[in-house]
């Protein structure tokens, strides 16, 4: 298996997408009919803290460059809340892009609450009650469109829900599609369970067909100590391949770090070791270590991945000390790597 470190080329300096009174988390991109790139990525306002206040203040954006690289200028709210009633009317998170003929498909999060939402002021004083319930409610969603600039149309309905009673009963997050050769859609998904975050997989006939567990139990093997989230999985060199969020750094000695694994039928996962770390070159010829570097995507040109987008934070230390100090003192982004081929 082709090593996927080595392919990581210096990230420009100036690119990527910021927006200044926002915070700014994930990124899926992809080339349009029109030759530009369009990448789709959550934000919510600083004015609340970034990790209570994107469960209920989030919403998915899209943004356009002339190239991979960047900068990309906002264009619209993609997802915006739509009320209460809506399984995902409060918050649309976790976008992940990927066309199937005539149709783009965007995968999300949603979540809802029939209470009223805490205020800027409440989450600050950590009044988290009505954010822990709407956290519950996170489910895995889709919208589909004819263009990258819409119009778009969200199902009534989650495409996964929970298990109540099983290992994924508590919420399912992280949506990692990824359309196979054959025409079926395999979705890789994460849970939360008192033994640490665990990965699940599930396949569907057709991108429009319901979704079906591939298997009962998680797809990554994974002990208290050694677990991932954020995966993102693409079809190359004849099998599936994987990135992921190492949580504690036990797969790839970097805590936060890249890992790397690959699949014939995404049930069973071999790890192949590190595929990205948190200290980022620079195309001026820099280091620096990132706060965190997560959420990965790959933009996919001609069947091959040329960028890996990443979530990203320049508050290194507050990172991985206290949540509160990277509250206040983070800035997030959308960081952007060019790959070898």
């Amino acid at each position: 298996m082709r090593p996927f470190q080595p392919r990581l080329l210096p990230a420009p300096v100036g690119g990527g997408f910021a927006m200044e009174d926002f915070w700014v988390w994930c990124g899926s991109a992809a080339r349009g009919d029109d030759g530009r790139y369009h990448l789709f990525a959550s934000r919510w306002p600083r004015r609340v803290p970034f990790f209570m206040g994107y469960i209920t203040r989030s919403e998915v954006v899209r943004a356009v460059s002339a190239t991979p690289e960047g900068p990309y200028t906002f264009q619209e709210v993609v997802l915006p809340a739509r009320g209460p009633a809506y399984w995902d009317g409060i918050m649309t998170h976790n976008p992940s892009l990927l066309r199937a003929g005539a149709t783009w498909l965007l995968y999300y999060i949603g979540a809802t609450t029939g209470e009223p939402l805490p205020s800027d002021e409440a989450l600050w004083r950590g009044e988290l009650g009505c954010t822990h319930r709407c956290y519950q409610t996170i489910r895995i969603g889709l919208a589909t469109a004819p263009s990258l600039a819409g119009p778009w149309t969200r199902r009534d309905q989650p495409v996964l829900q929970t298990r109540p009673g099983q290992w994924d009963g508590s919420v399912v997050t992280n949506p990692a599609p990824c359309l196979l050769p054959d025409g079926r859609l395999l979705l890789l998904y994460r849970s939360n369970t008192p033994q640490g975050l665990r990965l699940g997989a599930a396949r569907a006939e057709h991108w429009s067909a319901p979704l079906e567990r591939i298997r009962d139990e998680p797809v990554l093997a994974a002990t208290a100590d050694r677990f991932v989230e954020d995966p993102y999985v693409w079809w190359e060199d004849g099998c599936l391949q994987l990135l992921a969020k190492d949580m504690t750094g036990q797969i790839t000695g970097e805590r936060h770090g890249g890992v790397h694994a690959s699949s014939s039928d995404g049930g069973e996962w071999t790890v192949h070791g590190a595929a990205y770390s948190r200290r980022v070159r620079w195309s001026d010829g820099r280091e620096t270590v990132q706060g965190c570097l997560e959420r990965p995507n790959l933009l996919l040109q001609d069947g091959r991945p040329t960028h890996l987008f990443a979530a990203t934070s320049d508050a290194a230390e507050s990172f991985t000390a206290r949540a509160s100090d990277f509250d206040t003192r983070g800035r997030t982004w959308t960081l952007v790597l060019p790959l070898r081929d």
